[in-house]
Order: structure tokens, then sequence, then C-alpha cells
């Protein structure tokens, strides 16, 4: 059953847990340089008197000791912010920081977390284990994840739950669905060398321009011809730099993108069948590829037991139609890199309304959220954890 004195006190902290998404949406940090943050939630841990310890650079993790010996689970929210530039420039809470915005809700996720961890810490006596809390620095980066699992936040945990600001979805509504959510996440960078000259004499030269462009027009067979469709993939150029002027033919081309998938076998196949695109591509013409392709984030894929368990949890606090059948995304999320260590799973949690204008996509300037939903995703935490010690 739901903790009511949970429910009470989340409602009770409503204006503050509104206060402090204000406060760190106005005040964001980039990626590892989340100090200001950081030093913002250790000086609200103290005044709990949660112990805690900073992480370097940046990032905090603490631990609420039970009443009772237990297992212990732990509650992750991340803190980075965007290089984005705020367009809603006349809220009272818009960004202080020229060119960087909180475009993707890291500041809900952090506030949430703050929230949830000061009712948790109110009925910590009752608590049959430990709740651990993991404010996590750079998200958007991907290494933010991976990095504090090297600095031992997952150490002795048994189940690990996170959740994210969903503008895609209603207020109010809740998505955990067993199996894949998030999908893997990975960088390729292709430099092709041609033989450069002047642009009225092409027959001496080797043009990478062409070169390029003509491994832009095929590589998407990779995914349409060589993959079985119901493994989904998305392949995506999104950067392509050529020549130095208009009438000099390019020596070089720089193409930059991502991969995207599910399943591991896919990533394999689509590794090796980039690298063969390239080469190929560039022998036709008589030119040379190189390939670089970058591992990101892991797929996020939910425990069945836990997706289950957060499902139950949202039953019971916010009514059986909150649950939302949301699916999975192409997005990528580092969440990923506690699921190779403990079981676990990632929630998402709907921010959008129309009438509030919060429908606007993550990352972009416009992006803001319905603040009603902070609500639903501090109880949240805080059942989840609950529930999770008491099964």
């Amino acid at each position: 059953m739901n903790h009511k004195t949970i429910t009470k006190s989340i409602l009770e902290h409503t204006e503050e847990l509104t206060a402090l998404r204000r406060k760190l949406h106005s005040e964001p940090e980039l990626s590892w340089q989340e100090v200001n943050t950081t030093a913002f939630i250790c000086s609200y841990l103290e005044n709990l008197g949660i112990p805690y310890r900073k992480t370097n650079p940046t990032g905090v993790i603490a631990t609420i000791e039970g009443g009772l010996k237990g297992k212990i689970v732990a509650l992750r929210g991340d803190m980075d912010a965007l290089s984005v530039e705020e367009i809603n420039t006349d809220l009272p809470y818009a960004s202080k920081e020229k060119g960087k915005m909180h475009a993707c809700g890291h500041d809900a996720h952090t506030s949430m977390l703050l929230i949830a961890a000061k009712v948790l810490n109110e009925i910590k006596d009752e608590l049959p284990g430990s709740v651990r809390l993991v404010f996590q620095p750079a998200e958007e980066v991907a290494t933010g994840a991976k990095e504090l699992v090297k600095q031992g936040a997952m150490e002795r945990v048994d189940n690990v739950f996170g959740l994210h600001i969903w503008s895609q979805m209603p207020t109010g509504k809740v998505s955990c669905n067993p199996g894949p959510s998030f999908a893997s996440a990975d960088i390729f960078n292709v430099t092709f060398k041609g033989k450069g000259g002047h642009g009225a004499i092409p027959q001496d030269c080797i043009d990478a321009a062409v070169v390029a462009s003509s491994f832009v027009m095929n590589v998407q067979s990779v995914v349409s011809r060589t993959i079985d469709p119901q493994k989904p993939a998305v392949l995506t150029v999104g950067k392509m730099v050529a020549g130095t002027r208009f009438n000099v033919i390019a020596e070089n081309a720089l193409i930059e993108g991502t991969v995207r998938c599910f399943d591991n076998d896919t990533r394999i196949h689509i590794e090796k069948q980039l690298k063969r695109y390239a080469e190929q591509t560039a022998s036709i013409y008589g030119a040379t590829a190189q390939v670089e392709y970058i591992r990101g984030t892991q797929a996020v894929s939910n425990d069945t037991y836990s997706a289950r368990l957060v499902q139950k949890v949202a039953s019971e606090a916010f009514g059986e139609d909150s649950i939302y059948d949301e699916k999975p995304t192409m997005g990528g999320e580092d969440f990923s890199f506690y699921l190779d260590v403990v079981p676990g799973c990632f929630a998402l949690v709907g921010c959008g309304n129309h009438e509030k204008d919060t429908e606007w996509s993550h990352h972009h300037g416009r992006f803001n959220i319905d603040e009603d939903a902070l609500v639903v995703g501090a109880e949240l935490y805080a059942q989840y954890a609950w529930f999770y010690l008491n099964e």
C-alpha cells in the first residue's frame, strides 16, 4: 500500500517544490560544470541531516538509513543543462545564463528528488532498508552515470529507479513498460580524403564533396535494406563539412552522425556496415575514408518486476487512468549504465499541457513544463522507494 504520509507531505511541500524547480531553472549549468548546483544540493541535504558525499568533479551521492535493516534502493535525478538559448525570456524564472538552459527538464528531476528525499527522511524510522540518492551530473554528454558508477553510486544497491519529465505525454500520466524504453545512442565520424585543386580542372582532382554526398545518399540503405524491419534503427547524418572555397575542389570532407537502436546485434551490424559503406564509396572515386565509431549510451531496458512495480505505485497513488502506454523512444539516456550493474527501471512522467504551452520538444528553446507534474514525479520517487523496500 502507498504510504499516506508520503502523499500528504508531498502535497504540503508543493510550493517549495515549485520554488526549487524555478531556482534551478534560472541558474543552469552545463555538463561537468554543475558546481553551484552541487553546492546547493549539499546544503539542502545538510539542513535535512542526510549524510552525503560529493562526487568528482560534480554530483552528490547521499543515503537515508532506514530504521530497520533491509535492501538498498537507489533513486537517480540528473541535474545538467544544455547549450540552448531560452526563448521564453518573459518567464519570471527564465535562465539568467545566456546560451544555457534547462531545456530537458533536469531542473525538475533534481527538485523532485530533493523533496522526495525530504519526505522519505521524515519517515526514515519506518523504512525497512535504505534509500540511496544519486544526484547525477553530465547526463547530456552521456558520461555522468558511468562515472558515478565508478565512484560507488551502485555499491550494495539492490534496485535503481529513475524518471524523466516528458512533454509528449499529458500531465499526470506515468509510463513505464517492461523492456526497451530508450535506445542506444552512438556517434560516428567519417573523414574522406580526396585530391584538391582548381574548380575549373576537375579531371585532375578527386572531389571529397562528391564522395561524401554519395555516402550520405547511400548509407541509409544500411537500415532500409540490411536490417530486419522488426528491429527498429535510426541512422542520421547531422553534420557535413566539405571544402574551403567556392572555386576550389574539396580535398577533405567530414561527416558526423548518430546511430540509435534497441538491439545490440543490430548495433554491431550497423557499425560494421558504416565502415564498409564509407570505405567502398571512397574506393569508387579513388579517395580514402577513415571511420570513428564512438559507443555512447546503452539501450535502457526496464526490468519487468521493477516496471510493474511502478505501474502498481502509480495506479494506487494517481488512479488506474494515470497509466500511459508511451512507445519506446530513439532518444538516449545514460541511466542505462546503472542498469548494467543492478536491476531497475526508468519511468516517464507527463508534463504536456496545451493550455500552458508545455508541449514543446525537449531541447527546444521554448521547452517548459507544466509544474503540476512536479508533485507526480516527487511522489513517484518516494512511493517507489517505500514499495520496493516493503516488497
